[in-house]
């Protein structure tokens, strides 16, 4: 036992042994101590639920170095949106293309497929095609959770559509109000389709019990493949556009 433990702040930043950087994460939400791999940031962040359990953390995840090495020497590179990218949209492929003496991004219908095109350079012009993406999130987000809203009897919540690294969603049942992550939009519809579901049944079970996926089962069925397909290709999702 350390007679003396260094004292660490939510938000730290620490050079692990390897050369990558530990981000410390106070959530109190949190059950547990546990490792994320921010592919956005291309750091490891422990999350721990409380700011006296940072240090055992630390320890933690010092013990892990070599695995978090492999997963962040492993880890999709960051895209920044650029003219002749393509990017996903509720299942859709769209080409981005720049376009000079044009503001705010377009989407454009073409024989070759759609485009979306923008003016700007280098950080203006990603800036321009997020703030599109956030818009089509914003539409398709809280129209689906109306609809799931609706299919459970509940009344009205409030939605944000935010840019969450670690989480794809949250919803607070208490003050009614759900957030989403609009980076979602980029994924399969159903995927998406699948985030909301999720989020809106948490309005009935806080947890994540059987009784809580009893109730995202009712609303789309078999919610395995969505959750799986996040888990599989959510580090892409947050790459783009970082």
């Amino acid at each position: 036992m350390k007679l003396f433990q260094p004292r660490y702040r939510d938000g730290d930043r620490l050079a692990l042994s390897s050369g990558h950087i530990l981000r410390l994460s106070v959530n109190k939400r949190a059950r547990r101590l546990s490792i994320r791999i921010d592919a956005r940031t291309r750091e490891a962040v422990v999350v721990a639920p409380s700011a006296s359990t940072l240090a055992q953390g630390v320890d933690f995840a010092r013990s892990k170095t070599d695995w978090i090495a492999d997963k962040l020497d492993g880890s999709v590179e960051i895209r920044p949106f650029a003219p002749g990218m393509t990017v996903g949209l509720l299942g859709r492929i769209i080409r981005l293309e720049a376009v000079a003496g044009v503001g705010a991004a377009r989407l454009v219908d073409l024989p070759g497929g759609p485009v979306l095109r923008a003016g700007g350079e280098a950080e203006a012009y990603s800036r321009r095609i997020e703030n599109w993406f956030r818009k089509q999130a914003r539409l398709f987000l809280v129209e689906r959770t109306d609809h799931y809203l609706e299919k459970l009897g509940q009344p009205p919540v409030r939605v944000s559509i935010v840019d969450t690294r670690s989480r794809w969603g949250s919803c607070s049942p208490h003050n009614r109000s759900i957030r989403y992550s609009w980076r979602v939009v980029m994924a399969p519809e159903k995927v998406a389709d699948y985030l909301v579901a999720h989020e809106v049944a948490h309005l009935i079970r806080a947890d994540h019990s059987p009784e809580y996926w009893a109730v995202v089962e009712g609303l789309i069925g078999d919610h395995r493949p969505m959750r799986q397909w996040l888990k599989h290709h959510g580090a892409e999702l947050h790459a783009n556009g970082a």
